[in-house]
């Protein structure tokens, strides 16, 4: 076996045991903001299965994205009934809002894909591969265009 299998197998099965390394993880970046740049993946194995490679002008960000469904505003038009509904589907994937949210963030790099890496019971957590614009010249705004693996996932072709 390659080393990348054995690193998948460790991550897999920190996740199943729900072990004290990744509570002291999770614990950690709740205490950080929502997207917060990092200097190395978490899950080697499968940022580089996405397109990571440690070189200049690829960076990674942790993006924490709220679990749940998103509970809909006060009904200020009245109480009719086609507003009475408590909650309503956003119409993307957690991921996906992760990517987004990302791109945002560092205007400057383009986000290149994504991956889970932990769940709270508040919180999502994603780490977005992100390159430099330099890398990537004939192309803007993947991220709100649908370009990236998370985005094809959910639209209809």
């Amino acid at each position: 076996m390659g080393m990348y299998k054995y690193i998948k197998e460790t991550f897999e099965k920190e996740y199943h045991e729900r072990s004290m390394i990744l509570r002291k993880r999770i614990t950690e970046w709740r205490k950080q903001g929502t997207v917060s740049r990092i200097e190395r993946p978490t899950n080697l194995a499968r940022a580089r299965s996405l397109g990571y490679k440690a070189k200049e002008g690829i960076f990674m960000a942790r993006v924490a994205v709220g679990r749940g469904s998103r509970k809909r505003p006060h009904p200020w038009g009245g109480r009719k009934p086609a507003k009475n509904v408590a909650y309503l589907s956003p119409g993307k994937s957690l991921q996906r809002q992760a990517e987004e949210k990302a791109a945002r963030t560092f205007s400057n790099l383009e986000v290149v894909n994504s991956y889970w890496v932990g769940q709270d019971g508040v919180k999502k957590y994603f780490e977005v591969i992100m390159a430099d614009r330099k890398l990537l010249p004939n192309v803007k705004g993947r991220a709100f265009r649908g370009l990236t693996s998370a985005a094809k996932k959910g639209r209809q072709q």
